[in-house]
């Protein structure tokens, strides 16, 4: 099932194109610095980024642009696709080339948000931006435009550098042009001009770090010690960055190359292991992450830590045997020890290998090494629902729609075979390259016919006969399905409470708020969100069933809306 595909107003220089058959306009859009960037989704549900430029007058600046891109080749630099030309005789789309559609923040989005990231983030940052700036300069050219807004940061901890039409031939630049010096670093050696260099990319990988440690850009002059604004840095790091940030170019490092070198010689993200096994068998680690390093040895590579729950951690890593990156989900140490604990975590692993449909997320491998437990799955490059909300706010209807049907689609799967989710919530429900919802963790998931009462699930998502310890069924599954369609919509939960007697007492008082949504979607929600089981549908089968409708009835009432509010405009304007 493709993501959600719908009509955005798109700007007047893509008025005229038309996609190939399949293919539609996605719902994302971003203009800036010459160039817009319009999200579609081909004829195989991926979403792409139809890079174009609204100016005719730079269509050679653009075939150039994405003539560069073509014959590049590194993780963190989006490679072209497709280009379509703009031909006398050919005037259906053009020009513009496609290339990955990237799901995420920018560096300089994320601080202002979350303020300067920690050290081990801004390493990684440093490492991987540099790489891709070393890889460049290695070709013969250079970037002048690195910079807080050009670097993107995925939910999954993959970081993109983009801005490359600034980043070919200054002459094929058109003349005049050049990024704006109030989003991007002017390196001092400018003085008011734009002349990129190996050197002046260097000092912009330097103030790119700078704000990833501080939250703010370095000024252009009189740069404060980095330890005085940033204490708990490292000496090693900050004397790497300063550098980096000398005014006089010949002071700096001989190449970004040699900046990347020396800071692995400095500096190290990888926290010392104490020692091997003890008597016991168990890694002696001061940090979670040291005990996976020395479990999963030459296996995999650990590159960032995604998050954690109350029963594990989850790790983005890359797979050395297969060269590629994957998820995985490790047991907490203490929970670790607990012989019943691991059962359980690996009865994890094989209900979602069992559980073989595009909505869920599948599982690559399961191991347990010197008592440290886990599974590789899949990586979920969008993200969490969770995530999506809060870093976008509540999604529109028509976006949620399809999406909810997919994820309904994965769990009737699920509970055909019988097995319910029991911990269905936002952080659960993964966004994957394709902007799809799918499934995760059915970490205490259930067979139907074993005990399947207990108050394991998290209270803001689940149903009352969990949070008061009563047998559970498919339909306390879609309860919890309710709950995330009402956050996904409002950006709030649908009963209030911090912990599970305040939001069993607002569910058993039915205070909820239906009043924001169309009345076929808060039918389905009131349905949905009853408090006795035998209120709600049967599975996710049936509530898929009524959701269809629903959605149906909503959107096209919506639509109806949108074509009358039109009309009468035009009118009024007549």
């Amino acid at each position: 099932m493709p993501p959600t595909a719908r009509p955005v107003p798109l700007p007047p220089h893509l008025a005229h194109w038309q996609l190939p058959i399949g293919w539609s306009w996605g719902g994302d859009a971003l203009q800036e610095d010459h160039r817009h960037f319009q999200e579609v989704v081909d004829a195989l549900g991926r979403s792409l980024s139809l890079v174009s430029a609204p100016n005719p007058a730079h269509q050679e600046w653009l075939h150039e642009e994405a003539r560069a891109l073509a014959h590049r080749n590194h993780p963190s630099i989006p490679t072209t696709y497709h280009y379509w030309a703009s031909a006398p005789r050919e005037s259906r789309r053009g020009p513009g080339y496609l290339r990955r559609w990237i799901a995420g923040e920018t560096l300089a989005a994320r601080v202002r948000r979350l303020g300067a990231d920690d050290i081990p983030a801004a390493l990684r940052l440093l490492r991987e931006a540099g790489s891709a700036i070393g890889y460049l300069h290695d070709s013969g050219a250079t970037h002048g435009a690195l910079a807080g807004r050009t670097t993107w940061l995925t939910p999954s901890g993959r970081i993109w550098i983009l801005g490359w039409q600034w980043a070919i031939a200054r002459e094929r630049v058109p003349p005049g042009l050049m990024p704006d010096p109030t989003a991007v670093p002017p390196a001092p050696e400018w003085r008011g001009r734009w002349v990129p260099t190996p050197a002046s990319d260097q000092f912009q990988l330097g103030a790119l770090a700078f704000l990833a440690l501080t939250g703010e850009q370095p000024p252009s002059t009189d740069i404060p010690p980095l330890r005085l604004v940033r204490p708990d840095c490292p000496r090693s790091l900050a004397d790497v960055i300063e550098r980096a940030l000398r005014e006089d170019p010949a002071e700096r490092y001989s190449s970004v190359t040699a900046l990347v070198r020396a800071l692995d010689r400095g500096v190290s993200v990888r926290t010392p292991i104490i020692g091997g096994p003890d008597s016991t068998g168990e890694v002696v680690a001061q940090t979670p992450e040291a005990r996976l390093r020395w479990a999963t040895g030459d296996d995999y590579d650990i590159i960032a830590k995604l998050g954690a729950g109350t029963f594990g951690s989850v790790w983005r890593v890359r797979d050395l045997a297969l060269g590629r990156e994957v998820a995985l989900k490790m047991l907490h140490p203490h929970i670790a020890r607990d012989a019943a604990a691991v059962q359980r975590f690996r009865r994890e692993a094989q209900l979602a290998a069992q559980l073989a449909h595009p909505a869920i997320v599948p599982i690559f491998d399961f191991d347990t090494r010197a008592n440290v437990s886990w599974y590789t799955m899949e990586l979920a490059e969008g993200g969490s629902v969770a995530e999506l909300v809060r870093r976008q706010g509540p999604r529109p209807l028509r976006d949620v729609a399809p999406q909810v049907e997919f994820v309904l689609e994965g769990l009737a799967a699920a509970h055909a075979i019988g097995v319910i989710h029991r911990d269905l919530k936002p952080e659960n429900l993964l966004i994957d390259r394709y902007r799809r919802w799918r499934v995760a963790d059915f970490g205490i998931a259930n067979a139907l016919g074993e005990e399947i009462a207990g108050a394991s699930g998290t209270p803001a998502f689940a149903p009352p006969e969990q949070l008061l310890g009563e047998a559970q069924s498919p339909a306390s599954d879609c309860f919890s399905i309710a709950a995330i369609v009402y956050f996904a919509l409002t950006g709030e939960t649908p009963f209030r409470g911090n912990d599970g007697p305040t939001v069993l007492a607002s569910q058993l008082a039915g205070r909820v708020d239906f009043s924001r949504f169309a009345a076929p979607v808060a039918a389905w929600l009131r349905k949905g969100l009853a408090v006795d089981q035998d209120t709600r549908w049967n599975d996710a089968t049936a509530m898929l069933t009524a959701w269809r409708i629903a959605r149906t009835t909503a959107l096209r009432t919506e639509q109806r809306s949108r074509w009358w509010r039109r009309l009468l405009g035009a009118r009024s304007r007549g």
